[in-house]
């Protein structure tokens, strides 16, 4: 959609493609908060890009204050074992996606499993292996005005909602946290809009389209998971949010989680490298490390034993034993 292409341009203005050979360019939806992550990789130390003078190793480092932290950890070793530079850069889910349709990518980490399948029938990715999961929930105001707190039907919950006006905070960002959510409203038995709305970012402006319910408590601000849950946090609102975000957030929220335990909010996580045939530039070899390393038992061990205060956030999928 127009949104994604925006963001997919906006970030590939923020980097000149890599010259050095065996470069890898990574995107991860959603792993962690609102961001979709965006890797370059090398197997020189050093990665030169156009708004920095000199080289630098990291556009936007990965930080315990933008991200649940996960790939903080998973990836040094990596970097470590196959002599790889990982870089990163934030995007939406539906620019990430838009990137790897353009070969602007080798390997996604995603968790949209519709637009995953879509992505791979229509011939842009391959090879795509389940990595890990998590799950969704729905969070509120300790006084829940609406009643949900137990409900652990997420169509009901959100119902209730509707029916009390309660104030709503969603995301309108074509993430994988706002697909989920439409979905979710899609059972809810709720009357919904189909809505085409422009949203102003850094001065430009570009159309969102997506489904909600009517009324003026619902509000969709078409930014990230952070912003979400801190206008939530302000507005004594509702939300959907992935559980490691709301975790890594939980100290700065008087939030709590209210509505957890429905199927519908299982959150899985994929990985795909980008059809070399398709976009014969792209590492794609270098791609498949990195899928074999994040599906390794090495790999896996190290997002099963992450923790955020002591709670497990990603539970490891590609390993015999493992569930879904």
């Amino acid at each position: 959609d127009e949104k994604a292409a925006d963001e997919a341009e906006q970030c590939k203005a923020k980097l000149v493609r890599l010259k050095a050979e065996d470069t890898i360019r990574v995107i991860s939806v959603c792993l962690e908060f609102r961001l979709v992550l965006f890797f370059f990789s090398s197997r020189r130390r050093h990665t030169r890009y156009i708004s920095v003078t000199g080289v630098q190793t990291c556009a936007l480092p990965i930080s315990s204050t933008d991200n649940s932290g996960l790939l903080s950890v998973l990836l040094p070793p990596f970097e470590e074992k196959f002599d790889m530079k990982v870089d990163v850069i934030a995007v939406g889910t539906g620019a990430a996606l838009k990137l790897g349709e353009n070969g602007d990518a080798d390997v996604l980490l995603v968790h949209a499993p519709s637009r995953e399948e879509s992505f791979v029938y229509a011939g842009f990715g391959v090879n795509r292996r389940n990595v890990m999961y998590n799950d969704f929930v729905i969070i509120g105001p300790k006084d829940d005005p609406a009643g949900i707190r137990g409900d652990r039907d997420a169509g009901n919950a959100l119902a209730k909602i509707d029916r009390t006006g309660a104030i709503f905070i969603s995301r309108g960002d074509d993430s994988g946290t706002h697909i989920k959510e439409q979905s979710i409203w899609r059972v809810s038995g709720v009357p919904l809009k189909e809505v085409k709305k422009m949203v102003g970012k850094k001065g430009k402006d570009r159309e969102v389209q997506y489904v909600g319910p009517e009324g003026d408590w619902y509000l969709s601000i078409g930014q990230g998971m952070g912003a979400a849950l801190m206008m939530a946090d302000e507005k004594r609102a509702y939300t959907l949010a992935d559980r490691g975000t709301y975790l890594a957030y939980k100290d700065k929220l008087d939030l709590e989680i209210l509505s957890q335990g429905d199927k519908r909010l299982h959150n899985p996580y994929g990985i795909i490298a980008v059809n070399p045939e398709r976009f014969p530039e792209i590492n794609y070899f270098g791609a498949m490390e990195l899928i074999a390393w994040m599906t390794s038992v090495e790999g896996q061990k190290i997002i099963g034993d992450f923790r955020i205060t002591g709670e497990v956030l990603f539970h490891p999928t590609a390993v015999m034993g493992s569930k879904e």
